[in-house]
């Protein structure tokens, strides 16, 4: 997720720098580039693991015990009822809010390095530990703030049964209907907090691997396997540390619709804890997203990779000359 367009490109001859959009161009194009990369892979590495990331939620919101042995029960008891297809129930809202989180978040980051590496002098150079964290964590809390009642409408969406919302539109009008329009914010404070760890702890653990492998192997640009266990080795650790105020934005999120009643984050927390203990309760369902983040990761990168590189090959063949 954290890996730049530049970080890509590669030395070009003569002939084929030449036949590039002038430098003004070619940097709109960067930010295009990144947009477009990032929004896809984000949309391709949603849709793969949907069907998991909808049975987390669902144990989340529940007080009902996690394991393995649950969680694919009610995959089969979900596809037996309701079908195949209604396992990404939800996806459409996870899409509408992925593509521009993702797209934020990639762009977000590249200028948050450029503004902290001239900030710090670092201009043009790997960023030290911390500007890098910093980066990470505002690129992470830039994309959740402009997009975060997306989030809330597709948590409904994958909780509730199909006859309460029909389509994401109706989620927005009924939440704000029945509930008032401050219910589409609700969560939004242990979203931010835990984006600051997740994103931060994410980004700077894949940029800190991509620069040790460069300085061990004197090769500029890891291949793609590498960097898919760069990005599973920093999906891990972020989701780990900020995993607890995962589940309480969730239960924030669908307590209109689950009977719970929570207000502020920390009497959220110490709800769970009472009722459900540490483990078993903050951090219920960790294990499938120790599953599921890895294959998230992976094909994020492996989209934005592929993607990057058409783009390039269509940069160098003139198709965005004009």
């Amino acid at each position: 997720m954290a890996h730049t367009v530049q970080d890509h490109q590669m030395a070009q001859p003569q002939a084929a720098v030449l036949s590039l959009p002038p430098s003004g161009q070619a940097k709109r194009w960067t930010v295009l580039d990144s947009l477009l990369c990032g929004a896809l892979a984000g949309a391709v590495a949603k849709t793969v693991i949907a069907p998991l990331d909808r049975t987390k939620i669902i144990f989340q919101v529940s007080s009902q015990r996690f394991s393995a042995k649950e969680a694919f029960r009610l995959l089969y008891c979900t596809y037996v009822k309701d079908g195949f297809l209604s396992l990404w129930r939800g996806n459409s809202a996870t899409m509408v809010r992925v593509i521009p989180y993702a797209a934020i978040q990639f762009c977000s980051h590249d200028q948050y390095k450029r503004i902290l590496g001239g900030y710090y002098g670092f201009q043009g150079k790997a960023l030290t530990p911390f500007p890098r964290f910093l980066a990470g964590s505002l690129a992470g809390t830039t994309a959740a703030m402009l997009t975060y009642p997306l989030d809330m409408v597709r948590a409904r969406m994958a909780v509730t049964p199909r006859q309460m919302y029909s389509n994401i539109m109706h989620v927005f009008v009924r939440i704000t209907q029945e509930e008032g329009i401050k219910t589409l914010y609700r969560g939004f404070c242990p979203t931010i907090l835990g984006v600051i760890p997740y994103s931060g702890i994410t980004f700077f653990t894949y940029e800190t691997l991509k620069k040790l492998h460069a300085e061990r192997t004197r090769r500029s640009q890891p291949y793609s396997y590498e960097r898919l266990a760069f990005g599973a080795c920093a999906g891990l650790l972020g989701q780990s540390a900020s995993y607890p105020l995962d589940v309480v934005r969730r239960r924030m999120q669908t307590a209109g619709v689950t009977g719970q009643q929570y207000g502020s984050v920390l009497n959220t927390m110490k709800a769970i804890v009472v009722q459900e203990g540490v483990v078993r309760g903050l951090y219920k369902g960790l294990s499938m997203n120790w599953i599921k983040g890895p294959i998230a990761v992976g094909v994020s990168f492996t989209t934005f990779d592929l993607m990057h590189n058409l783009l390039h090959k269509m940069h160098q063949l003139g198709y965005f000359t004009h």
